[in-house]
């Protein structure tokens, strides 16, 4: 062996091209081909399956800050899209490690091998700190993603579709993400050992309202007593108002809310004016404010992450929050009758609101945990105590 060839380099056979031209090299892992999409960056230290199932990050390529992504590989229990027969909305992950053989009794699949299933880019072997640093320091960039394994690129032609893809502002993502079709939900939460449970005989009946709606979610208000049937984000108010519920939820989702409040805000607008108890969370929260009269701005880098404190005013605790947002509430667009019930002690932005005179509220974080910590599984009894109160008032 020569020394050349001891000190020869492993072509790049994956790319991440920024919107700025800049280019970023490593090596590909799951499926091949090219994907644009809005690049961010994500904290959690756990739960990755879960993460990269989340129909919150249509349009969206995940760095992953941990650099140990892939070593308890995956499973068929912890995914959290609802409808897994349709394409991931993900557009890609950047990882900094290459991805490990799994080393965990419930991996049934190498993470490699199931991005390929789901037919989902990867890269690997970036300086995942200083992507993270440019998008704190620069804001969240668009970007192209692409895999090919003997290493040809198009370079330019890279270039230009990421400098071309006009972004997340104005774009509706949750037709996409959501059922097409009603059904009904009696799943309940995962029990070590056991798996999941089937509820039975809901106390109360919800109409969930899928904009890109997670299965965990759904677990937590079936587990509450809630007799649950889930509608298409394009659902009526006459549709939601025919099934006689006694609570309606609002799901996260991803994209623009403005772009999903154009057909969704006269729906909610027309459930909150009947004083049904509603409780509505991430994208579900930031259309309430729209149907209010507040308004939603584009933030600078967005919070994704397992980690995120947020003061609750109604209780004056502190909780620790999964947040996974690229769109925020403007807090002093909300009208008189409209309090801030909780706020981000990252940033100060707006993560709750609450009708004082209707049985209405929501947050911007996900309580259900799932991956995350579980400081706001009160919010789901605080919703089913609003259903209760309607009931005997």
């Amino acid at each position: 062996m020569t020394t050349a060839d001891a000190w020869s380099e492993t072509p790049a056979t994956a790319l991440l091209v920024l919107s700025d031209g800049s280019i970023i090299e490593g090596l590909g892992l799951g499926a091949t081909g090219q994907a644009v999409g809005e690049i961010c960056f994500n904290t959690a230290m756990t739960g990755y399956q879960e993460i990269l199932t989340d129909p919150s990050y249509s349009g969206q390529i995940i760095t992953f800050t941990f650099p140990h992504i892939g070593n308890v590989g995956t499973n068929d229990e912890d995914i959290e899209t609802v409808n897994m027969a349709a394409e991931s909305g993900i557009r890609g992950v950047v990882l900094a490690a290459p991805i490990t053989d799994p080393a965990n009794y419930r991996a049934a699949k190498h993470l490699d091998a199931w991005l390929k299933s789901r037919n989902m880019i990867g890269i690997c072997g970036v300086d995942t700190r200083a992507l993270t640093a440019l998008i704190r320091e620069q804001g969240v960039p668009n970007g192209v993603i692409a895999h090919a394994p003997d290493g040809q690129f198009d370079i330019e032609s890279l270039k230009a579709k990421a400098a071309g893809w006009p972004g997340l502002v104005g774009m509706d993502l949750a037709k996409e993400a959501s059922t097409l079709q009603s059904h009904p939900w009696s799943q309940t939460v995962w029990t070590w050992d056991e798996g999941y449970g089937e509820a039975k005989d809901g106390k109360y009946k919800v109409v969930a309202i899928d904009f890109g709606i997670k299965r965990n979610i759904l677990r937590l208000l079936a587990d509450a007593g809630c007799d649950v049937t889930v509608l298409p984000a394009t659902a009526t108010a006459s549709e939601v108002l025919g099934h006689e519920p006694d609570g309606v939820f609002l799901s996260n989702g991803p994209g623009d809310p403005e772009a999903t409040g154009s057909y969704s805000v006269e729906m909610i607008n027309g459930v909150v004016e009947k004083g049904i108890p509603t409780f509505g969370i991430c994208l579900g929260h930031q259309m309430l404010a729209l149907a209010l009269g507040g308004s939603t701005v584009k933030m600078h880098q967005g919070h994704h992450g397992a980690n995120h404190p947020v003061f609750d005013h109604t209780t004056g605790k502190v909780e620790i929050t999964s947040m996974n947002h690229g769109f925020a509430v403007d807090a002093d667009s909300l009208p008189d009758n409209v309090e801030q019930t909780h706020v981000s002690l990252f940033d100060g932005s707006n993560c709750g609101l609450a009708v004082k005179d209707k049985p209405v509220f929501s947050v911007q974080y996900h309580p259900e945990a799932s991956p995350g910590p579980r400081d706001s599984h009160y919010l789901f009894k605080r919703f089913t105590d609003l259903m209760q109160s309607a009931r005997v008032s």
